[in-house]
């Protein structure tokens, strides 16, 4: 079965950890081992989409998913 989010699932598989409905500020700097600051200035930035869901910001799988596939760097030459 291909994975829905194969770069997010890959990356979680590596860490040990499970896809959620969704994730927190915490959660996801903890994924990326980072700092929440760090989280937050990539959503003030508009690199990273998050959504205002029960009053808080929170990152659905495919808001992850976009921000792996649009962090590839281009190969040097």
């Amino acid at each position: 079965m291909t994975p829905e989010y194969p770069l997010l699932e890959s990356m979680l598989r590596i860490k040990g950890l499970t896809l959620q409905a969704t994730y927190t500020n915490s959660d996801v700097a903890s994924l990326f081992d980072t700092s929440i600051r760090t989280i937050q200035n990539r959503v003030a930035d508009g690199t990273l989409h998050s959504r205002k869901l029960i009053g808080t910001a929170r990152f659905l799988p495919i808001d992850l998913e976009e921000f792996l596939a649009g962090s590839k760097q281009p190969s040097r030459d």
